[in-house]
């Protein structure tokens, strides 16, 4: 199959946090607490992916506060952190929804994410990821973690699916005759 017909058939964007929504430098302040920086344009992508119809969940195996305030301003559907095993938490997950790894794409961006991006259909990595991740996937970004990465997977996927075109159209002001 090729990619754009792979990209066609997601309905789920599975994605690593650090290194993929951030660019996985940990940041921490005076009390021990751990900061984190977010691209704006990642958080717009997800939301337009959850208003095109589909779900999107964020697999760590990094717990933290602001991962889990992140993902509810941004209406993730679901968030799993601390996680070990993140393809039988994917398993997990595609089970509740009701879809197949047939229909899954994931973005992770070191070792840990292997297993699953072997299992997907349409394994996405960034543009500084080790070469073993670049190699076991069918996309690698233009952007690199933690700059505009999960923006530019979304807008990937919704041209894809012939949709993005119209998510635009919403934010033009009206034209009159």
């Amino acid at each position: 199959m090729h990619d754009h017909q792979k990209a066609k058939s997601i309905r789920v964007l599975l994605s690593d946090v650090d290194g993929i929504l951030t660019d996985g430098r940990l940041w921490f302040d005076r009390s021990g607490e751990e900061l984190k920086s977010f691209h704006v344009r990642d958080g717009l992508g997800i939301q337009l992916w959850r208003q095109a119809g589909f779900r999107t969940a964020w697999i760590s195996g990094r717990d933290g506060l602001v991962v889990r305030q992140r993902a509810e301003a941004l209406g993730v559907d679901a968030v799993r952190l601390g996680v070990h095993d993140k393809l039988s938490v994917a398993r997990q997950l595609i089970d509740q929804w009701g879809v197949t790894l047939e229909e899954v794409c994931y973005i992770g961006d070191d070792l840990p994410d292997l297993p699953l991006l072997q299992e997907v259909l349409l394994p996405v990595t960034v543009a500084d990821a080790p070469i073993e991740i670049r190699q076991a996937c069918h996309w690698v970004l233009q952007q690199k973690g933690g700059q505009g990465a999960i923006r530019e997977l979304v807008e990937r996927l919704l041209r894809a699916k012939g949709c993005w075109s119209s998510l635009v159209s919403a934010y033009l002001p009206e034209r009159t005759p």
